[in-house]
């Protein structure tokens, strides 16, 4: 017993050792951001301003409900409130209040169902994180990386895809003490030092789910600012 109580002391437990692997790491980060579980079985209801250098804020109201397989995307955008409803596979749209759209502003604002499938992929893909990354088709690296991510230290995976989902290689980041997701970055081609990276800041409780505040985009050849996404409320 005393032996017990002298090894405890001398190498005590700590919550910052490196996980044994990528998907401990993965599940530490999903028990920080989503600790009972809600993801996907309640509705989630966002307020976003999108901010883009040298243009207009964009007021984007976004309605999320995996259970339904309902996503509505409303939105303000040049001066136009356009409104976008998938339910199931079946889409509508509404500009201005009104459902009757003419051909020509059909074509003006893209509203055809392929891109609002996308809209809603896109969407759901980046406020569902690092809970998306459970999702079939996500292949994590083996390695827990020691690295780097905006002068901060912290725990790093390296994820692909399966070739039905996406080709794109991704990092993700993460506090050492928290787990919580710091920022990612995306490439097309790693070789290139294409594509960009993402920084997380702040924090927002939405229901059960702790989400990012801010989310700021940077190229990785240029260091170009590319905009924000400021969560306003839920």
């Amino acid at each position: 017993m005393y032996r017990l109580i002298i090894l405890v002391l001398l190498f005590p437990l700590n919550s910052n050792a490196q996980p044994g692997s990528s998907e401990e790491l993965l599940e530490k980060s999903i028990q920080y951001h989503d600790p009972e579980g809600t993801w996907g079985k309640i509705p989630l209801h966002l307020l976003l301003r999108e901010t883009r250098p040298g243009g207009a804020d964009r007021e984007t109201s976004l309605l999320i409900d995996l259970q339904a397989e309902h996503f509505e995307l409303n939105q303000l955008r040049d001066g136009k409130r356009l409104l976008h409803r998938l339910e199931k596979k079946t889409c509508s749209y509404e500009l201005d209040g009104r459902s009757m759209i003419t051909e020509e502003e059909t074509q003006t604002h893209r509203l055809n169902c392929e891109r609002t499938q996308t809209m809603r992929d896109y969407y759901t893909y980046l406020w569902g994180l690092p809970m998306k990354l459970q999702d079939p088709g996500t292949q994590l690296g083996d390695e827990v990386l020691d690295t780097k991510f905006d002068e901060q230290a912290c725990w790093g995976i390296r994820v692909t895809y399966s070739a039905e989902v996406g080709e794109d290689i991704w990092y993700f980041y993460f506090d050492k003490k928290t787990f919580a997701l710091i920022g990612y970055r995306f490439y097309h081609d790693e070789a290139k030092n294409d594509g960009e990276y993402i920084l997380l800041e702040e924090e927002v409780e939405v229901g059960k789910l702790k989400l990012p505040k801010v989310r700021k985009w940077y190229t990785h050849a240029e260091e170009k600012f590319l905009g924000a996404d400021i969560l306003m409320k839920n």
